[in-house]
């Protein structure tokens, strides 16, 4: 592929992502690597490089060990597999939840070393404020609301939200306040219906769901669970595929293949015909 026509595809922008509020709905997924990026890459509106890679990819019990490191080979990997989609980085826990200069610094290295269009955080109480920092310094970021993976081990759980009134106002309150810091869009997870539907209507910017109903501007889901690579998916996936199965099918079929001496055949062989004679 040349320069040249790489260069005449425009990238999907954060203006775009918030232009489509209350529109067509906005589809998103996670990607950590470069051949899965080109895949989902026509298919998207927004291609989310998740700290969910400590878990999917390297194996972790949860997103808290994910570095700044990790995020950024990732983030380039999918920047070198995708073309037209956003591309966003989520910030690992302990990169942004500190002193703001600490979090512009770590955002904008996470920017320019892998040219991805925007970050990701998760809210609290001082993340407005991180929101509103970033922005104003040209970081374009994304929020994130309702159940928080890097809050796992205060939660003591992977837990839906929006069980009780108090909780569902706290929420709100945060969708709210992210919003008007400046975020472009803000995922919700993992919450009651309801809620994810009164978060839509009263925010000005695109709401992804993820566990969070159809009520939500757009949606997003961790891509090895939608194509069924685990043996397990939590309720609020669909599996669209069944790869686990198919890729053990594949590798069963051949080792038998090997064992009996099927594989490699003389399709496979250099100069096999060469050497017959």
């Amino acid at each position: 592929m040349s320069a040249q026509r790489q260069e005449s595809v425009r990238r999907i922008a954060a203006p775009d992502i918030t232009a489509q509020k209350g529109k067509t709905p906005i589809v998103c997924l996670t990607a950590y690597t470069a051949p899965m990026a080109e895949i989902l890459d026509q298919a998207c509106d927004l291609l989310l490089v998740g700290d969910s890679v400590g878990m999917v990819v390297h194996g972790l019990p949860n997103t808290v060990g994910v570095t700044l490191e990790m995020m950024i080979l990732h983030g380039q990997a999918v920047m070198r597999g995708s073309r037209r989609a956003m591309v966003v980085v989520d910030m690992p826990f302990g990169s942004y939840e500190g002193a703001v200069e600490a979090a512009y610094e770590n955002a904008v290295r996470l920017m320019k070393e892998t040219g991805a269009s925007a970050v990701k955080v998760e809210s609290g109480p001082t993340i407005p404020d991180t929101i509103a920092y970033l922005t104003r310094r040209g970081v374009p970021v994304m929020g994130h609301v309702g159940l928080r993976p890097q809050a796992v081990l205060v939660d003591g759980g992977f837990k839906a939200k929006g069980r009780t009134g108090a909780e569902r106002d706290r929420i709100m309150a945060e969708a709210l306040a992210v919003a008007e810091a400046g975020a472009f869009a803000i995922v919700v997870e993992g919450v009651a219906e309801g809620l994810a539907r009164q978060i839509t209507e009263a925010v000005p910017v695109p709401t992804i769901g993820i566990g969070a109903s159809a009520g939500c501007d757009g949606q997003i889901l961790v891509t090895d669970d939608m194509l069924g690579l685990f043996d397990w998916t939590p309720k609020f996936v669909r599996r669209y595929g069944d790869l686990r199965g198919e890729i053990a099918q594949a590798v069963a079929n051949y080792a038998a293949d090997v064992r009996e001496r099927r594989f490699p055949g003389a399709a496979e062989t250099y100069f096999a015909k060469l050497v017959a004679e």
